[in-house]
This record gives C-alpha cells, structure tokens and sequence, in this order.
C-alpha cells in the first residue's frame, strides 16, 4: 500500500514536471534552485501526512484487536520461521507454542560466554512494520507538537547513527535536514550543523553518543571555529566562528540555546543506560531544551512506541504486531520467575513484566531481561515505563543490586559531592578484575564527573552508605563482613567514550543504543581502570 502511495506521487510529479520545467527556464539559477527545493519538500510533506495517517490507522485497528493482531503476529513468525522446517508453521495454537518452545534467556552474559551464537531474536537494524511505524508516527507526532522542525534547514544530525528506526527513501530525504545526504563522518555532521545557526532540532542516535559530541565540541572548540570560519568553497563564515568562539567562552550550561537560539527539541533513540546521559545534557549543554524518542530500543530491538512527545518522556506503547510479544511477569522479592506468560490485551496497570518476543529470525521466545512497569493503556494495549534490566544486576554475595537500585544509590551520593554532576558511571564485580587480594567481595565503581577533579575518602564512602540505606540486605552483609565497601574511582574525560568505541567495536555488543552499566568482561574493565585519575 505504501509503495502504491508512492508511485502515485512519482506519478503525478512526472506529470507536473513538463510544464513546470517551461516556467523554470524562465527563472535565475539560485531561483530555480530555490523553486525545485521547495517542490521536493511539498511532495514529501504530503506523502509523509499521507504515509503517517495510513500507519496511525492500522495501529488503531490493531489495538483495538489486540488478541486478533497478536494471533496474526505468531502466524507470521511462525509461517516465515528459518532453518529447519518448524513443526508448528501454519498452527497459532498458544499452547503447543508455548510447550513447543519453552523461555530462553540472551543476556549479554550469554552471549558473550557463547562467542555471539546467541543473539537476540531481532537485529539492530529494526525491520518490521514496528519500525516502520515509529518512523512515520514519530515524525508525524514531532511536526504536530513542535510545527517548524521539518521545515527546510531545521533539524541536523550530528552522530553517524539515526534516532529514527527506519531510514526513509525519496522523498523524504527533503524534509528539514542540513546534513549531508549520506554522510558518516562525525566531524563533517558536527560542521553542518555548526554552520547553520537556524536549527529547531537536533538529532543524535542516542543521548550517550549526543553526550560525547558535547565533550568533543568543548574539547575541540578551536580548531572547529576554524573550519566554520572556513565555510564552503566560495562561502566563509567568519562571523558564525566568532558566535561559536564566544558560546564556547561562557561555559557548558545552555551552550545547544547560545549556539542554536531557535532549537527547540533534541531526538535521540531511548535505550538501555542512556539516563544519566539524558539527565547530564538536560542539566549542562542542553538545558531548556525538550527530549523526544519515537521509540525504545531494547536488547532484542524495538519493542516500544512513542507517540507523545508533549508527555513526560519515557512512556511507550507495545505494539501487537510482529514480533510477537509476551510479557513475563515479575514477581517482588522471589528468586524465582513467574512460570507462564500473559499476552498484551491480559497486562495489568502497575505491575512489571520482563519483555519476551519471539520472530522468524530464531524462532525462539527470547526472555530480553528488560523489565517494564505497565503505567495505562491505549485502546487495549498497555502503555509501559522502561525500569531496569535484569543483565544489568551486581551480586557478589547474593544481595541482587539491580540497575535501578544502584542508579538512585549513586545518584543520590553524587548530589552530597558539592559541584560534581555525574556524566557517566561503569561497575565490575572485584573478581572481574581480581583485585580482592584478601578483602572480602565488592564492587568497583568507575565515574566520569563534571565539576569535581579529585575525591576525599569522606566523599568515595557516600556511595556505600548510600546502597546499604537501598538495600537491606546488602547493609545486613556489610556489617557481617561478607561484603567489602563499593571501591569509587574517578576517571579522566574520554574514557567513557573510549569503552563506546571498544564497544561498537565488537559484533555482540548491542551498544549502539544500550550501554552496558555493569561489565563483565576484563578487558573492558581494565580500559577503564587504566583511566583511573582519582
């Protein structure tokens, strides 16, 4: 149907392109130029409202249906199942598909321990009509809540990966960007955007990856004033290099406003242990300014839908189309999971799931160890809060610290640390590094802090004071000796993005989007710890 939609409009630009061009060669160059510029970009906004009332359409209808449209997801997955013949293609019977294929865990562990043979069921490439929808939606969604940001020369890119799920063909390629068409040089993105001072938004893949463009900016602020001041062949542009100069001057706190007075919005795609890095921007580069994510990346793909942007952020729809999804039930304060699954349309309000999905990829119910809170409804699918992730929990003794736990912990610690904002934070369990040499088990804290260049002793012991107050069982094995204090160790600028690059460096990691705030792996640990400056 889309592709039908498409066709149509080639089809009535190729009509209207015969008299029109007689009326062009009438006109001046840069009029010309001026005239087809604003020609591309009608024809996308229509066929983007187009496209988007179609996807918003058959969304409704399918949470409408939930059970019908989670049947027919099953039946797809099942129908188009790889590898050796399924037993259960042309049956959606839940049953047998539940006995048929009993919960498998990919946690990052695993995969790792398994030399990347087990990935999640769905890749980072986010196919799917999921994806798809987010695309569209989300910037049907953005254009409504802020009108000007698809207008010519408002949004830019400024990191290699897109915050939108799907990239988008002709002739969408017309809408609002800056920046150049196809380009995957950090530093070439950045120019663009520095050079055009009328943005209304900024998009980076995720906020981590925003993050580190701040820090290079900061870091490299001169030698881009140069080549701003530089410009284009024909065009240099030294008075913009003295308004990056002198925005630069003033420090970090609202430098995106200084540098961009009419931005409005910053599109990044949620994910995994991108809070801080969210809470950071939002309190130094890009204070004033709102955060939209048309989407929420988990550790198997996209599961999650954003279609209020003017909502507090990190609310998300799980959409009953293909993959299918089921939702495994958290139970508080067991060791022990829930043993069966409940479906969409059977969530209830205020209770956690950990999110299970299975596609024709593996064929595998995939337990994705992202655990969501369902917080409302649209129409009959449940509307979720993004908590924690269960491959993201430190236990040396038991005491089970998961990443939400600890988060507040150390957040809360920080705030007593007078000027220190934190930007980044890792954690290794000391056998990682083996580094207990006779201490009783602990963990190793590495943070990333601006506003602070050394810590006190006085300062390193909040943090544990801070997680014995979270956790009772973790103050009941401290003041037994079964649990050595947190160890915290301030590390240099770069080094966080340092463990980015090694990161995306290797096929398993699902970083980019997530990022890993618990790492089980020496090497990766030991890079930080080479970086250790406090």
């Amino acid at each position: 149907m889309l592709l039908f939609l498409l066709l149509c409009l080639l089809l009535l630009l190729l009509l209207l392109l015969p008299p029109l061009a007689m009326f062009r060669q009438q006109q001046p160059q840069d009029a010309r130029l001026s005239w087809l510029a604003s020609l591309q970009y009608r024809v996308a906004w229509r066929a983007l409202c187009w496209a988007a009332a179609w996807q918003q359409q058959r969304l409704e209808q399918s949470t409408l249906h939930v059970g019908r449209s989670q049947q027919q997801a099953l039946s797809w997955c099942l129908q188009r199942a790889q590898g050796p013949c399924c037993p259960l293609r042309g049956s959606t019977d839940l049953s047998a598909f539940r006995n048929h294929l009993p919960l498998t865990k990919a946690s990052q562990v695993q995969e790792e321990e398994s030399g990347g043979q087990l990935p999640p069921p769905t890749s980072k490439q986010y196919h799917g009509e999921a994806s798809l929808q987010a695309t569209l939606l989300g910037l049907a969604a953005l254009n409504n809540a802020y009108p000007e940001v698809l207008a010519p020369g408002g949004t830019a890119r400024v990191t290699p990966t897109s915050p939108w799920p799907r990239p988008l063909p002709w002739p969408w390629h017309a809408l609002g960007h800056v920046s150049p068409r196809g380009a995957k040089d950090p530093g070439a993105l950045l120019l663009a955007a520095l050079r055009s001072p009328g943005l209304r938004a900024l998009e980076a893949g995720t906020a981590v990856e925003l993050l580190d463009v701040f820090l290079g900016l900061e870091a490299n602020g001169e030698e881009l004033a140069e080549a701003v001041a530089a410009g284009n062949p024909g065009a240099p542009l030294p008075r913009r290099a003295a308004e990056l100069r002198e925005a630069l001057q003033q420090g970090p706190r609202g430098l995106a406003l200084r540098l961009w007075p009419k931005l409005q919005v910053v599109v990044t795609l949620d994910a995994g242990g991108q809070a801080e890095a969210v809470a950071a921007l939002e309190a130094l580069w890009c204070q004033g300014l709102a955060f939209f994510s048309p989407a929420y990346a988990a550790s198997g793909g996209l599961v999650g839908l954003n279609l209020w942007p003017e909502q507090p952020r990190g609310l998300y729809l799980l959409p009953p189309g293909a993959p299918f999804t089921e939702l495994l039930p958290v139970k508080e304060g067991a060791q022990e999971e829930a043993a069966s699954t409940v479906l969409l349309a059977e969530a209830q309000e205020g209770k956690e799931y950990e999110l299970v999905l299975t596609d024709h990829t593996s064929l595998s119910r995939c337990r994705l160890g992202d655990v969501v809170r369902v917080v409302g409804t649209h129409n009959q699918c449940p509307v979720v809060r993004f908590i924690y992730r269960l491959g993201q929990t430190l236990s040396v003794r038991g005491e089970d610290i998961g990443e939400d736990m600890f988060s507040e912990a150390l957040g809360r610690a920080v705030g007593q640390w007078p000027g220190a904002k934190l930007l980044d934070h890792g954690c290794v369990e000391n056998s990682i590094l083996d580094s207990s040499k006779g201490s009783a088990p602990h963990y190793e804290v590495f943070v990333e802090l601006r506003g602070l260049r050394n810590l006190s002793e006085e300062n390193r012991d909040k943090l544990d004071r801070c997680l014995q107050e979270a956790s009772p069982h973790y103050k009941s094995l401290r003041f037994r000796g079964s649990v050595g204090p947190a160890r915290v160790h301030l590390v240099g600028q770069g080094a966080f993005r340092a463990l980015r690059a090694a990161l995306a460096g290797c096929p398993s990691s699902p970083f980019p989007p997530e990022m890993p705030r618990v790492l089980r792996h020496r090497h990766l640990a030991q890079l930080l710890q080479k970086r250790v400056v406090s």
